[in-house]
């Protein structure tokens, strides 16, 4: 064909293709027109009424609607970022920890045996009530299934532990054999970390009750309120704080620039209500600061510890959370009381002074100074003055002339002290050690 034939050619092929395009999009007009809409409206009408804004749009549409749909996208998987989220319906794996190896770990201060089961990592297992025997004893349950099985009353002797079969493990610990010791050697406590909890764990509102004891009789307006520059003989001391997270806060530079030469940190308190063993959320960053600004530093735990066995646990657990820090100054029990709420409260004196013992003895066999914290009616009235006085006395009594008439080496003369780079009160402290 020539040039004037084929272009005649695809012109008529064009039209045929626009008639056929033409019907198609006539008939499915129709269509559309003629289907209902929702309520049985037609769909024509609802067209007609529908606003368009100047892009053409309906007016007011909601192109977002689809992802409300639950139905719409695949109900089997959920694909987010590119990481496909399978439902616990669509898994047959198990989360628990009963492919874990268990193990059973124990420790005795006293007639007594703490027992573990532990995972690989080595912490306590929970959730489960374990049961253990004890070898010529009897069987005892983790009834509060925090993986932790305390038995006393033991006497001396080796006993075999056997843990008994549980659901959902496929296996058990094996047997493990411990020596009960029959008295205290005053020993702290290895792997104690397990009975440390954060305060994140417990309710500090009933648990961290720590109560200033000192009484009215034990203060009066006579009292110091600044840093003190000599004792009311002259004679030199050195002057310091102490604090805890009630402080919170604290710019050690500013402290240091204040003349402060040291500072006793509380590092941690036993739970007035439960008994728990309880990290200070500021210990680390205040003995940290301290430390770095050129201030010297001791530490103090709030006890509630209710026999000697608990004063191990918690001068085991001052010494563990030390780690490699080195102190200028002794380890205090704090042996003020929670209120009259508290576990230890109401301890007769000889207990509580055994307490203060034992605490002190376990930080002195740790190669650790030691020391007794309390003001003066309480030395006076609950504790027994004769069996602790070879420790580090650390009286609070809030005058001008202390009335104590016994021996002390350091004095905490008031509560309302005020020191740059502190906000609010803190406790002001002289001592004499090493004059």
């Amino acid at each position: 064909m020539d040039s004037k034939t084929k272009r005649l050619t695809a012109l008529l092929l064009s039209l045929v293709i626009l008639l056929v395009v033409g019907a198609i999009v006539l008939v499915n007009y129709q269509e559309l027109i003629g289907n209902k809409g929702v309520n049985g409206e037609e769909s024509a009408v609802m067209f007609q009424n529908m606003e368009t804004e100047a892009d053409g749009k309906v007016k007011g549409a909601d192109l977002s609607a689809f992802l409300k749909d639950d139905t719409f996208f695949d109900a089997e998987e959920k694909i987010y970022d590119g990481i496909v989220q399978v439902t616990e319906e669509e898994t047959d794996v198990e989360t628990d920890v009963a492919a874990s190896e268990l193990t059973l770990m124990a420790t005795s201060v006293e007639r007594d045996l703490r027992v573990r089961i532990v995972d690989k990592s080595g912490n306590p297992v929970e959730g489960y009530g374990f049961k253990i025997s004890v070898e010529g004893t009897g069987t005892y349950k983790d009834l509060d299934e925090d993986g932790i099985i305390y038995v006393s009353g033991l006497k001396a002797g080796d006993y075999k532990i056997v843990m008994q079969e549980q659901e959902g493990f496929d296996e058990v610990a094996a047997p493990l054999t411990v020596s009960v010791k029959a008295n205290i050697t005053y020993t702290p406590i290895e792997d104690i970390s397990y009975l440390i909890k954060a305060e994140s764990e417990i309710d500090t509102m009933t648990e961290d009750t720590d109560a200033n004891d000192v009484q009215e009789k034990d203060a009066d307006e006579t009292q110091y309120t600044k840093l003190l520059e000599a004792d009311q003989s002259g004679e030199p001391i050195q002057l310091g704080i102490d604090v805890s997270k009630w402080q919170k806060e604290i710019d050690w530079e500013l402290v240091a620039a204040e003349g402060v030469d040291f500072a006793i940190i509380r590092c941690g308190y036993r739970g007035s209500s439960s008994g728990y063993l309880v990290e200070d959320p500021y210990f680390a960053q205040n003995i940290k600061g301290a430390t770095e600004a050129g201030i010297k530093v001791g530490v103090y735990f709030f006890t509630q510890a209710v026999n000697a066995v608990e004063a191990v646990e918690e001068a085991s657990m001052v010494i563990s959370l030390l780690g490699d820090y080195a102190l200028d100054y002794p380890i205090f029990i704090d042996t003020e009381g929670a209120g009259g709420d508290g576990r230890a409260d109401g301890l007769d004196v000889e207990t509580r002074t055994a307490v203060c013992e034992t605490f002190c003895k376990t930080i002195e066999n740790a190669g650790y100074e030691a020391g007794v914290y309390a003001s003066r009616s309480w030395y006076y009235t609950m504790l027994n003055t004769d069996k602790i006085n070879d420790y580090t006395i650390w009286l609070a009594e809030y005058r001008q002339t202390p009335l104590y008439d016994d021996h002390y080496e350091m004095w905490q003369y008031t509560s309302k002290g005020s020191v740059a780079g502190i906000e609010g009160n803190v406790d002001l402290n002289v001592s004499y050690l090493g004059f």
